[in-house]
Protein backbone atom coordinates (compact mmCIF):
# COMPACT_ATOMS: atom_id res chain seq x y z
CA UNK A 1 0.00 0.00 0.00
CA UNK A 2 1.41 3.38 -1.02
CA UNK A 3 1.33 6.02 1.66
CA UNK A 4 0.96 9.47 0.19
CA UNK A 5 3.25 11.98 1.85
CA UNK A 6 1.34 15.08 2.82
CA UNK A 7 3.01 18.47 2.39
CA UNK A 8 3.60 20.40 5.60
CA UNK A 9 0.79 22.63 6.86
CA UNK A 10 2.60 25.88 6.01
CA UNK A 11 2.52 24.89 2.34
CA UNK A 12 -1.17 24.01 2.27
CA UNK A 13 -2.84 26.45 4.66
CA UNK A 14 -3.12 30.20 4.63
CA UNK A 15 -1.84 31.96 7.72
CA UNK A 16 -5.46 32.71 8.64
CA UNK A 17 -6.44 29.02 8.46
CA UNK A 18 -3.70 27.76 10.76
CA UNK A 19 -4.50 26.55 14.25
CA UNK A 20 -2.94 28.45 17.14
CA UNK A 21 -0.40 25.65 17.58
CA UNK A 22 0.53 25.72 13.89
CA UNK A 23 0.78 29.51 13.92
CA UNK A 24 3.00 29.58 16.99
CA UNK A 25 5.25 26.87 15.55
CA UNK A 26 6.16 29.17 12.64
CA UNK A 27 8.23 31.17 15.11
CA UNK A 28 11.78 29.85 14.89
CA UNK A 29 12.82 31.30 18.25
CA UNK A 30 15.46 33.63 16.84
CA UNK A 31 14.46 36.59 19.04
CA UNK A 32 15.18 39.17 16.33
CA UNK A 33 11.69 40.65 16.54
CA UNK A 34 12.32 41.30 20.25
CA UNK A 35 15.12 43.73 19.52
CA UNK A 36 14.41 47.41 20.00
CA UNK A 37 14.12 49.30 16.75
CA UNK A 38 14.23 52.99 15.94
CA UNK A 39 11.99 54.49 13.27
CA UNK A 40 12.77 57.64 11.36
CA UNK A 41 9.56 59.66 11.61
CA UNK A 42 10.16 61.36 8.26
CA UNK A 43 11.10 58.36 6.12
CA UNK A 44 9.65 55.42 8.06
CA UNK A 45 13.05 53.73 7.81
CA UNK A 46 13.75 51.21 10.56
CA UNK A 47 17.10 50.93 12.33
CA UNK A 48 17.75 47.84 14.42
CA UNK A 49 19.60 47.94 17.72
CA UNK A 50 21.25 45.09 19.58
CA UNK A 51 19.25 46.02 22.67
CA UNK A 52 16.73 43.32 23.54
CA UNK A 53 13.37 43.63 25.24
CA UNK A 54 13.66 43.09 28.98
CA UNK A 55 11.41 40.02 28.71
CA UNK A 56 13.68 38.22 26.25
CA UNK A 57 15.63 35.31 27.68
CA UNK A 58 18.96 35.89 26.00
CA UNK A 59 19.90 32.20 26.14
CA UNK A 60 16.71 30.59 24.82
CA UNK A 61 15.74 33.66 22.73
CA UNK A 62 12.15 33.27 23.90
CA UNK A 63 9.90 35.60 25.87
CA UNK A 64 9.96 34.96 29.60
CA UNK A 65 6.26 35.86 29.96
CA UNK A 66 4.82 35.36 26.49
CA UNK A 67 1.15 35.17 27.55
CA UNK A 68 1.29 38.47 29.49
CA UNK A 69 3.98 40.29 27.51
CA UNK A 70 1.78 43.19 26.44
CA UNK A 71 0.91 43.89 30.09
CA UNK A 72 4.59 44.40 30.89
CA UNK A 73 5.69 45.84 27.54
CA UNK A 74 2.80 47.95 26.22
CA UNK A 75 4.54 48.62 22.89
CA UNK A 76 5.05 44.89 22.20
CA UNK A 77 3.30 44.06 18.94
CA UNK A 78 1.68 40.60 19.02
CA UNK A 79 1.90 39.09 15.57
CA UNK A 80 -1.10 37.92 13.60
CA UNK A 81 -1.65 37.19 9.89
CA UNK A 82 -2.84 40.72 9.08
CA UNK A 83 0.13 42.35 10.82
CA UNK A 84 2.66 40.01 9.23
CA UNK A 85 1.78 41.33 5.81
CA UNK A 86 2.04 44.97 6.92
CA UNK A 87 5.06 45.04 9.22
CA UNK A 88 8.18 46.25 7.46
CA UNK A 89 10.58 45.39 10.27
CA UNK A 90 10.28 41.62 10.43
CA UNK A 91 13.68 40.13 9.62
CA UNK A 92 14.15 38.32 6.31
CA UNK A 93 14.73 35.09 8.26
CA UNK A 94 11.32 35.24 10.00
CA UNK A 95 9.22 32.12 9.40
CA UNK A 96 6.02 34.17 9.48
CA UNK A 97 7.33 36.58 6.86
CA UNK A 98 8.73 33.82 4.65
CA UNK A 99 5.47 31.81 4.67
CA UNK A 100 3.36 34.97 4.15
CA UNK A 101 5.50 35.75 1.09
CA UNK A 102 4.92 32.23 -0.30
CA UNK A 103 8.39 30.90 0.53
CA UNK A 104 9.54 27.80 2.35
CA UNK A 105 11.14 27.57 5.77
CA UNK A 106 14.92 27.45 5.99
CA UNK A 107 16.91 24.31 6.89
CA UNK A 108 17.59 25.59 10.39
CA UNK A 109 13.93 26.22 11.27
CA UNK A 110 12.84 23.79 14.02
CA UNK A 111 9.91 22.58 11.89
CA UNK A 112 12.42 21.46 9.25
CA UNK A 113 15.38 20.39 11.40
CA UNK A 114 13.36 18.94 14.27
CA UNK A 115 15.73 20.68 16.68
CA UNK A 116 15.15 24.10 18.30
CA UNK A 117 18.93 24.55 18.62
CA UNK A 118 19.60 24.75 14.87
CA UNK A 119 18.41 28.38 14.73
CA UNK A 120 21.25 29.17 17.16
CA UNK A 121 23.83 26.92 15.50
CA UNK A 122 23.08 28.57 12.13
CA UNK A 123 23.82 32.00 13.60
CA UNK A 124 20.30 33.26 13.02
CA UNK A 125 19.30 33.90 16.63
CA UNK A 126 20.23 36.78 18.89
CA UNK A 127 21.95 34.45 21.35
CA UNK A 128 25.24 35.98 22.50
CA UNK A 129 24.72 39.19 20.50
CA UNK A 130 22.36 41.37 22.51
CA UNK A 131 22.24 43.78 25.40
CA UNK A 132 19.53 44.12 28.03
CA UNK A 133 17.29 47.19 27.64
CA UNK A 134 17.24 47.76 31.39
CA UNK A 135 20.90 48.81 31.13
CA UNK A 136 20.22 51.70 28.72
CA UNK A 137 18.21 54.88 28.36
CA UNK A 138 16.07 55.09 25.24
CA UNK A 139 17.92 58.28 24.30
CA UNK A 140 21.11 56.20 23.95
CA UNK A 141 19.66 53.48 21.67
CA UNK A 142 21.02 55.26 18.58
CA UNK A 143 24.51 54.36 19.79
CA UNK A 144 23.68 50.65 19.46
CA UNK A 145 22.36 50.44 15.90
CA UNK A 146 23.34 47.25 14.07
CA UNK A 147 22.54 45.80 10.64
CA UNK A 148 22.76 42.02 11.24
CA UNK A 149 19.12 41.53 12.31
CA UNK A 150 18.00 42.58 8.83
CA UNK A 151 20.37 40.14 7.13
CA UNK A 152 20.32 36.43 6.38
CA UNK A 153 23.47 34.67 7.64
Amino acid sequence: MDMEIQPPFWKTKSLEDMSETEWESLCDGCGRCCLNKLEDWDTGEIAWTDIACRLLDKETCRCTDYKRRTEFVPDCIPLDPAKIRDLTWLPPTCGYRIVADGGDLMWWHPLISGDPETVHVAGVSVRGRVRDETDFDVEDYQDYIVTWPDETP
